[in-house]
């Protein structure tokens, strides 16, 4: 009896964590990805990492809040490593209204006074009168739980093929899963050219290194135009980011959000400003018009897509959908049947 065989487009987040759910539950499967293995080319490769469900409800709407309080426990389970250090969220004197702000849009925090941040992060000592607390927040390395997923993958003998899946013939010898699905396209943006409303919306990032400064949890300091977070990786090494400006483009970043970002940083603590800037990245991550992500499926065709600024934080949820999809039939509740 031939065995079902799944094929999916896109070596992202959302195609590494769809591969290893699907993988997990005994599913055969081949991924490709034109460029390879995840590096500098996807959107993935310059995610802060931080799985923040409640931090994330001060913007988000509440599926992306709920869905999300899976992602840190659904890491662990595939071995990646998850710093449960819960998030921080400051406001320099002058922007106090808007940590007020933020406090009246999210739950599951505490406050925090000066004594408080220092007690959590002792480098951030007399920078910050108070603050917002949240403990059951997590962050991981992007790059790290890429790597883990590969690794997972390539221990079940399957690899990330350097090929154009979507014109790959599917065999037409393999078993169908009960849904028919044979392709599962998880391109991100490269999709737009089969969904219409999914646009892109810009993020640029830099990482940083400082001798000076050690934290132990993301860190987000409120500001009326560009909020920013640092997440430290380890080393003295810490991201920097990010703007959301409304744009596909992927080229370089502009020299006013760069300023800006390490303006920032300074502002947070002066040490930063004898930091090493290692990178300085861009990318456009996918969204629709509401900024929810989608299953939509197309005859055979499945897409997955849409994350938005959520990669690490809803591609766990959306992998779970997926699969629960493919073998019973179950109807995700972000299934989208808009064909257009």
């Amino acid at each position: 009896m031939t065995e079902p065989q799944i094929t999916i487009v896109g070596g992202g987040v959302a195609g590494l964590c769809l591969a290893a759910e699907l993988a997990e539950r005994g599913v055969s499967l081949r991924i490709f990805d034109r460029y390879g293995r995840p590096a500098e080319h996807g959107c993935s490769w310059w995610a802060g990492g931080m799985l923040a469900p409640f931090c994330e409800s001060e913007a988000a709407e509440e599926p992306v809040v709920r869905l999300g309080q899976e992602a840190a426990g659904w890491w662990q389970r595939h071995n990646v490593n998850v710093e449960r250090n819960g998030s921080l969220v400051l406001a320099l004197s002058r922007d106090g209204g808007e940590l007020d702000r933020f406090a009246r849009r999210t739950d599951q925090h505490e406050w925090v006074d000066a004594d408080g941040v220092a007690a959590l992060e002792a480098d951030l000592a007399g920078q910050a009168r108070r603050g917002l607390f949240f403990p059951t927040e997590a962050h991981l390395s992007p790059r790290d739980a890429l790597a883990c997923l590969v690794g997972e993958l390539e221990s079940r003998n399957i690899t990330i093929e350097t090929a154009d899946g979507l014109n790959f013939p599917d065999n037409d010898n393999q078993a169908a899963l009960p849904t028919k699905v044979r392709k599962i396209d998880c391109r991100g943006l490269s999709a737009s050219d089969a969904m219409q409303d999914l646009r892109g919306v810009k993020g640029e990032m830099l990482v940083i290194r400082s001798a000076d400064i050690r934290l132990s949890r993301p860190v987000r300091l409120l500001h009326p135009r560009i909020p920013i977070y640092l997440v430290p990786r380890g080393d003295g090494v810490f991201m920097l980011g990010a703007t959301q400006i409304e744009s596909g483009n992927r080229q370089a970043a502009s020299v006013r959000s760069v300023l800006e970002l390490l303006s920032a940083a300074y502002a947070l603590h002066p040490a930063f400003g004898e930091a090493e800037i290692l990178e300085i990245g861009v990318d456009a991550r996918p969204a629709f018009p509401d900024n929810l992500p989608r299953i939509r499926r197309r005859g055979d065709r499945l897409y997955v897509n849409g994350l938005f600024r959520h990669g690490f934080l809803l591609a766990p949820a959306m992998a779970r959908m997926t699969a629960d999809y493919l073998l019973s039939g179950q109807i995700p509740e972000v299934m989208d049947e808009n064909l257009n």
